[in-house]
């Protein structure tokens, strides 16, 4: 494995220049979201061989929010397979934002674009529920061997979530009028708001894109986390749908699968090598960290992240790992 202290030091640099920007408002449409430190910052490091490096904030506890819906895709690819899961989801880009009432009608029924949206993700939640709360248990426990530790949901979060969640209820009827989801409505959701409210901090979302990166395998523990054939597919859906409706423009400025979440997360991945890590609760107006989005663009040009970035000499060092 090659010397990463330079990517190290890029990051010990980005957060002095990044940490007392102001730019960007805290998420406030969930309450509870609206009680974060808008001066927490952390960037963490994780790599394919177990190196884990932070800086900043970095134990900060955070709901995962959004960034929970590629493992939640990936277990229900692992539960039913390709063709069953993706009657009830698809994986086109929507170029809406991510709560948007709609259905891609495409498809001879209508069903969500894809499992990075709320309509996708509620999909994906009734089809990895299970009887007495058993989907929640399932996922934060799945959730937590990515991360290496054990993990919890912040009741708080989740109950807040459920009381101002008028938005996604109607995104799901509209689902069950169309039998997308079963009649389990309220489990369903139930399911998505817990989902969403694990607690996470940055060095957590480094070691779960680590493990995303390291073929499903955690790189620390050495445990097998996820199944190897899906690895890829959420990837894939991360690469083209994952930041919202700045995805489009993330993979052409940064290039590497990622997944954003209201409450100031960003989990990038750079395959079969590293995932790197941002947490700061200041969003622009499509949802995404403002401080998130300047580190990983930077640490992408610098070093040659970007996927199809082959002339970037940065390419060479990171490819060399």
């Amino acid at each position: 494995m090659r010397d990463i202290s330079p990517l190290k030091d890029q990051i010990s640099a980005l957060y002095e220049k990044y940490k007392d920007d102001d730019e960007g408002d805290i998420a406030t449409y969930i309450p509870e979201l609206g009680k974060a430190n808008p001066a927490d910052f952390g960037i963490s490091l994780a790599t394919v061989s177990g190196e884990v490096f932070s800086v900043g904030n970095c134990q900060q506890e955070f709901t995962i929010q959004s960034i929970c819906k590629p493992m939640a895709f990936l277990m229900a690819l692992e539960r039913h397979g390709r063709e069953k899961t993706l009657q009830h989801v698809g994986i086109e880009p929507s170029g809406d934002p991510f709560n948007s009432i709609e259905l891609d009608p495409k498809h001879g029924r209508p069903r969500p674009f894809n499992p990075m949206v709320n309509a996708g993700a509620i999909s994906v939640a009734s089809l990895i529920k299970g009887p007495g709360g058993t989907g929640v248990a399932e996922y934060v426990q799945r959730l937590g061997l990515a991360a290496g530790r054990t993990l919890r949901i912040d009741e708080a979060v989740r109950d807040s979530e459920s009381a101002t969640g008028h938005r996604n209820r109607a995104i799901a009827w509209l689902m069950r009028n169309f039998d997308i989801i079963d009649e389990e409505v309220d489990q369903t959701l139930d399911q998505y708001f817990s989902q969403c409210s694990v607690l996470v901090n940055c060095a957590d979302l480094a070691l779960i894109g680590a493990t995303l990166a390291n073929t499903g395998e955690n790189p620390v523990t050495q445990k097998d986390v996820f199944n190897v054939q899906y690895v890829k597919d959420a990837l894939a859906v991360m690469f083209t749908c994952g930041m919202y409706d700045y995805a489009g423009e993330w993979a052409y400025r940064v290039g590497v699968p990622a997944k954003s979440g209201v409450s100031g997360g960003i989990m990038a991945v750079v395959n079969r090598q590293l995932s790197i890590a941002v947490y700061s609760p200041r969003l622009d107006t499509r949802g995404n960290s403002v401080r998130g989005i300047k580190v990983c663009t930077e640490l992408s040009n610098e070093f040659g992240l970007h996927a199809f970035d082959f002339m970037n000499v940065g390419s060479n060092f990171i490819g060399a790992m």
